[in-house]
């Protein structure tokens, strides 16, 4: 709005929060930063975005969001710093960027209907913007040693379930790396429940894996594919949303998991002025759990 010079997103996510409102709790990733107005919004290489957007998302029922990507220092440490205040203003939760150590140390830990879920976030790297030397705890970056610090701390703190989300991968490549599926694999063999993948902009297959010990059924999603965004490159258009459903009896287990694909209306292709999300369809599509 040029008149009041403010900004409103929520059009862009009209026809799916109902999606995300309906869950009791849901998680996204950020590939931009608030590093404020006086900093000059921009888009690619280095992102810079309205504050609205982050109340927006909240409107639409986001409870929390990764934060550790490629992206994040993209306006420095202060813009990352900044981020996190929005965020905090906003009533996100946030995990994967740090303001101080101690926040890095901490883990996010939600109680959901009596569940305890750790959620946990790394990235491979912030596209050649070096971490601040002074300041190593600004980025979880993909550091077994990290990781594994952060998977004994949430088994210390009692939690049910972890859920580690991963930035990772190869851009635009449909299958997961060689890379993917072995921090896949190590991440499940260090007691980690389920692996949510961001990055590669194409979505990537969905797994249910069953411990061939204990037959818990574990979820590894390698790559969500986009949200919403501008990108026009084959693959790049859509994404996808994917919905867990959990129990809890004797042990935490997953019962049902489905996914629903979304596809972002670009003016170029719709003929209107903005860019939408649109669910492509309906109903979900189930993953097979017992399979």
């Amino acid at each position: 709005n040029k008149e009041s010079d403010t900004y409103d997103f929520s059009y862009v996510f009209k026809n799916i929060s109902h999606y995300i409102q309906n869950s009791d709790i849901s998680i996204g990733n950020l590939e931009t930063s608030f590093a404020g107005k006086d900093r000059g919004y921009s888009n690619y290489p280095t992102f810079n975005s309205p504050d609205a957007l982050a109340y927006n998302l909240k409107d639409m029922g986001l409870d929390i969001i990764s934060t550790a990507g490629n992206h994040c220092l993209d306006m420095g440490f202060s813009g990352l710093s900044r981020t996190i205040d929005v965020l905090d203003d906003a009533g996100i939760k946030h995990l994967g960027t740090y303001k101080t150590q101690e926040e890095q140390d901490k883990i996010l830990i939600q109680d959901v209907k009596g569940v305890k879920i750790a959620f946990i976030d790394y990235t491979y790297g912030t596209n050649g913007i070096p971490v601040p030397s002074d300041k190593p705890f600004s980025v979880n970056l993909i550091d077994k040693d990290l990781i594994t610090k952060h998977i004994n701390k949430a088994k210390s703190e009692g939690v049910d379930m972890i859920v580690a989300c991963m930035h990772w991968g190869i851009e635009y490549q449909s299958l997961p790396s060689k890379k993917q599926k072995f921090l896949a694999d190590w991440l499940l063999q260090k007691g980690v429940d389920h692996v949510i993948g961001s990055h590669p902009h194409v979505v990537q297959p969905i797994e249910v894996r069953e411990d061939s010990l204990t037959k818990e059924k574990h979820l590894v999603v390698y790559s969500l594919g986009n949200y919403i965004s501008n990108m026009s490159a084959r693959r790049t258009d859509g994404g996808l949303m994917v919905r867990m459903e959990l129990v809890k009896d004797s042990t935490i287990r997953l019962n049902h998991c489905e996914y629903s694909l979304v596809w972002t209306a670009r003016p170029i292709q719709s003929g209107k002025k903005n860019h939408q999300l649109l669910p492509i369809n309906l109903p979900s599509d189930s993953i097979p759990v017992n399979a």
